[in-house]
């Protein structure tokens, strides 16, 4: 009775995530003499609906160079008249299509004695996922069960996105590019995932998920691309959005501690004041956007049953309490010099404070006898700032457009790490201490034109990337386990230039994209020449990255579109960072310098049928990875340590359907239903393994078939109140030399406006039956572990937020 009464709630709560509205259009042209060839001045250009008895949708005069501009065209078929006196009237045929926010109808020529000219066809369109299928914006605010929650909590709800130990998976695959405001940072990383799940969502106006990302794009994330939009006002006058979130999570103890630990964290507390403000007058727009997250976390509650081949078995706990604090903000200003001349100046600071206090035992097989107690505190800063001059001239073609701008980034890692390892025979205090700055300079030169049938983008970028590193191991006099031999200071030195050319072609019922990007990279790694076991190494390559689409329209309610794309993985610093991590005391990772990218070809071919009420969306996808980046756990010896060495792993293919189904199903109740399966598949591979000694490694070939539901209802209650409910499954799927078992979870979330629509106050309640945990096998030469992490899921959020 209790799973029918589940189920039927489920059914009756849960709710769509707002997909975003196509943009309209901005239309442009000029208007000549034929016989003169002189611009026409105060032209009369009027457009009306061509399906329609004519009816009129806009009109403007020409300016004095002759060119004319119609903003805001929705979608459909059109008739465009140009007409002024002593000349005859120009009358046309248009189709404005969604591909481009901007197209150029040309010069059309008036003559005095002219005769019927051909049509000209031109397009718009509104559609929950655009013509070109490529990209999926999801408005934060339209997220109610995540709301006031971190960036990572919100994507975990978007379709095809997974979330894993503080990562995201894009259909499948962690090696996704996570950009803010469309460039790389520091706070979200270069080259892997940073912080995501500390960085509030409170800060986030909107989410891209684009999967098959243009040339224009950086070539690195063979999954796809997140960008990540920052919340900014333009507004005439003072303005701006105030909120605060309070909240709690871990609201119970779902498994207890091993004997003689520390208790676990209940009842942490969350609480996130933010601000969004901005002032404009006449040319200076000034921006400014502040949020702190300050958060107490069950971080990690991972229990572990190791066993090896010489009959041990191992038991063990990894409880990590966690406190922190982060801090984000961006300002700036807008100057806007003269109609096509825009210059912009901001600067982005953040600040993350993290405090874990651990506890790491070890028993027998039948916990009668506790072999080591591991106990630390990780105290770790990582404090980032970005500075970004942005320059941008409008030529007078609406769309038509130059950019340069300049970036620069630092940041520090800075992280002590002291621990106290507790043993039968003896007991040692030991730390280490790292810091990592990093110097980020990026240069860019994009250009934009629009054309009579599509739209041409090309430019180039420059980066410059060093990052020094500097680890110190303080062993104890005796009884050490920090391999003394292993620390030390190293140097990644990264220069990337690259050029691009895209190019969009429209007409009414077809549209093609091709595009390429030219990328040359040369990486050194310093190693500093006493480390025991690693010396310098690197690569350089020069590398083509096309992509390419092809779309055809079968009628207004039918689209079938074809996609290739050729991507890098780059192995970041972290990757390769030479120095053991002794975070966990008995599963130790390290990195690998002899690293080398990870080179994807992605091929998709995707359908939409558009309904009065929804759509139905379909992709059916492809990857080919060589040289597949993972990390490879391996023993030495006698010894019962477990090593995670980053290593290619050769070849691996991701197959895979996504189906979106959405339906407005009533004036109160609307579903979205996301279906996610795909077949992964690693070959059998052999590496050669450096560390802590010299040996050979072979896996055997690796596959799963695995995927992902989520379901998502919208009811729009009485009294302006709206309620979700998310309800996401997992399937098992492979990890390296092992698997994940399946995990659910149930989302809840309910919002009302107040104050006439200034105010809005909000509940909501992640995993709210508590039911998710990662349960995890893997299997070496000489050992296997299987583990199962009670972190903290559930929490519960209350949100106010006004508006002025």
């Amino acid at each position: 009775m209790r799973i029918k009464i589940l189920v039927n709630t489920i059914i009756f709560l849960w709710s769509v995530l707002t997909w975003s509205q196509t943009q309209n259009v901005t239309l442009s042209g000029k208007i000549l003499d034929a016989n003169l060839k002189e611009s026409l001045a105060y032209v009369n250009v009027v457009l009306k609906n061509s399906n329609t008895t004519n009816e009129f949708v806009a009109g403007v005069i020409t300016n004095d160079e002759g060119v004319f501009t119609l903003e805001n065209v929705s979608s459909g078929n059109y008739l465009i008249e140009v007409s002024f006196i002593g000349f005859k009237t120009y009358s046309n045929t248009i189709y404005v299509g969604a591909n481009s926010r901007y197209l150029d109808l040309g010069t059309i020529a008036l003559e005095e004695d002219v005769s019927q000219l051909d049509e000209v066809v031109i397009t718009s369109k509104k559609e929950a996922i655009g013509s070109k299928m490529d990209k999926k914006t999801y408005a934060v605010s339209a997220n109610i069960s995540q709301s006031g929650g971190t960036v990572l909590q919100s994507l975990k709800n978007l379709p095809g996105i997974t979330a894993q130990e503080g990562k995201v998976q894009l259909r499948g695959s962690d090696k996704v590019l996570v950009l803010i405001d469309g460039k790389q940072t520091a706070i979200t990383g270069f080259g892997n995932q940073n912080g995501l799940d500390n960085i509030p969502a409170s800060a986030i106006e909107r989410i891209e998920i684009i999967n098959n990302p243009s040339s224009k794009y950086d070539a690195n994330g063979n999954a796809g691309i997140i960008n990540i939009i920052l919340k900014k006002e333009n507004q005439n006058g003072f303005n701006g959005t105030l909120g605060i979130t309070t909240g709690l999570g871990a609201l119970w103890e779902r498994k207890e501690n091993l004997p003689g630990i520390r208790p676990q964290y209940k009842m942490t507390p969350k609480i996130n004041p933010s601000v969004a403000l901005n002032y404009r007058k006449e040319k200076i727009n000034f921006f400014l956007q502040a949020d702190n997250l300050y958060t107490e976390t069950l971080n990690k509650n991972e229990f572990t049953t190791r066993s090896y081949d010489d009959g041990t078995v191992i038991n063990q706990q990894l409880k990590r309490n966690r406190n922190t604090n982060f801090f984000t903000s961006k300002a700036g200003l807008d100057w806007f010099m003269n109609d096509n001349n825009t210059l912009t100046i901001s600067g982005l600071f953040s600040k993350e404070s993290i405090k874990d206090y651990g506890d790491q035992p070890f028993y027998n097989q039948q916990l009668t006898e506790q072999l080591r107690l591991w106990q630390f505190l990780e105290d770790e800063v990582l404090t980032a700032a970005m500075f970004s001059a942005n320059f941008e001239h409008k030529f007078s073609q609406p769309g038509h457009k130059l950019n340069a701008s300049f970036n620069y980034t630092f940041d520090r890692e800075d992280e002590k790490y002291f621990f106290t390892n507790t043993t039968p025979s003896f007991i040692e205090e030991e730390s280490f201490f790292l810091i990592a700055d990093q110097k980020v300079v990026d240069v860019a030169l994009d250009y934009s034109k629009p054309l009579k049938n599509g739209f041409l983008e090309t430019g180039f970028k420059f980066r410059n990337r060093i990052i020094p590193t500097d680890m110190q191991f303080n062993p104890s006099d005796e009884n050490s386990v920090l391999d003394t031999g292993a620390d030390g200071k190293a140097e990644y030195k990264e220069i990337i230039p690259a050029v691009y050319t895209n190019y969009t072609y429209e007409t009414e019922n077809w549209e093609a994209e091709a595009g390429l990007r030219l990328e040359y990279v040369n990486l050194e790694y310093q190693v500093d020449p006493n480390h025991n076991t690693y010396q310098g190494n690197g690569y350089n390559y020069f590398q083509p990255f096309p992509n390419a689409r092809i779309s055809y329209k079968i009628n207004d309610k039918n689209r079938l579109s074809a996609f290739y794309n050729r991507r890098v993985d780059r192995p970041d610093e972290v990757d390769i960072r030479i120095f053991p991590k002794y975070d966990d005391a008995e599963i130790i990772k390290v990195g690998n310098p002899a690293l080398n990218p990870q080179f994807t070809n992605s091929f998709e071919l995707g359908y939409k049928n558009q309904w009065n009420k929804g759509y139905l969306y379909i992709a059916l996808y492809h990857r080919i990875t060589e040289g597949t980046i993972t990390r490879i756990a391996t023993t030495e010896g006698d010894s019962n340590l477990i090593y995670n060495v980053s290593h290619n792993a050769g070849n691996s293919f991701n197959t895979g359907l996504e189906i979106v189904v959405d339906k407005k199903l009533s004036e109160v109740w609307s579903a979205n239903l996301n279906m996610n399966g795909y077949y992964n598949k690693i070959d059998a591979f052999s590496v050669l393994n450096k560390y802590p000694v010299e040996n050979t490694i072979s896996i055997s070939e690796q596959t799963a078939y695995s995927g992902n539901i989520k379901l998502n209802v919208l009811a729009k209650l009485p009294k302006e109140i709206e309620a979700q409910l998310t309800s996401i499954y997992l399937a098992p799927d492979i990890i390296p030399q092992g698997k994940i078992k399946s995990r659910f979870s149930i989302d809840f979330g309910i919002k009302k406006p107040i104050q006439n629509n200034k105010g809005e106050l909000f509940l909501n309640a992640t995993d709210l039956f508590n039911t998710l945990v990662i349960k995890k096998e893997v299997n070496g030469e000489t050992f296997n572990y299987t583990s199962d992490d009670y972190y903290e899921t559930q929490v519960i959020r209350l949100g106010y937020k006004y508006k002025f």
